[in-house]
């Protein structure tokens, strides 16, 4: 056999697979996007400004409307015959996370400094160890009598 055509039957099997990947991922409902966006986007929009902008990158504020917000996509999908999740969920969510979530920090709560009573300790100790073993050098420098 030609060395080109040994892997012909590989990659034959590999282009079925993918072509069934392909049509179990896919939704042939051609209004499923305007489905969810009409269903679950207007609910999810009236929920997220109830919130109000500047608490949308709280999780505990916003995962009750963004559970809301998957179940109903879920739903929908399950109503008009899609798989989920497909290929139009996924880009309904990007855009929902490039609209309300894109200016939250990667942890998922805004950064702040601790509290006074964590953060003094933490200042505060160096520095007076740092001049108590000043003060010891200086001062056993002093007193050289009884060193061997």
């Amino acid at each position: 056999m030609a060395p080109g055509l040994r892997d012909l039957p590989r990659r034959g099997l590999w282009l079925l697979l993918a072509h069934h990947v392909f049509m179990v991922t896919a939704c042939r409902n051609p209004d499923y996007g305007t489905f969810i966006h009409n269903l679950c986007f207007s609910r999810f929009q009236k929920n997220m400004d109830a919130i109000g902008k500047t608490l949308w990158c709280d999780w505990e504020k916003t995962i009750e409307s963004y559970w809301e917000l998957t179940h109903c996509t879920k739903y929908v999908a399950h109503s008009t015959g899609c798989f989920w999740p497909n290929p139009e969920v996924d880009k309904f969510f990007i855009t929902i996370h490039h609209l309300y979530f894109s200016q939250c920090p990667v942890s998922g709560r805004a950064l702040q400094d601790p509290p006074n009573s964590v953060l003094c300790p933490f200042i505060m100790l160096p520095i007076t160890v740092t001049l108590l073993m000043t003060a010891l050098v200086v001062w056993r420098s002093k007193h050289t009598e009884g060193i061997v």
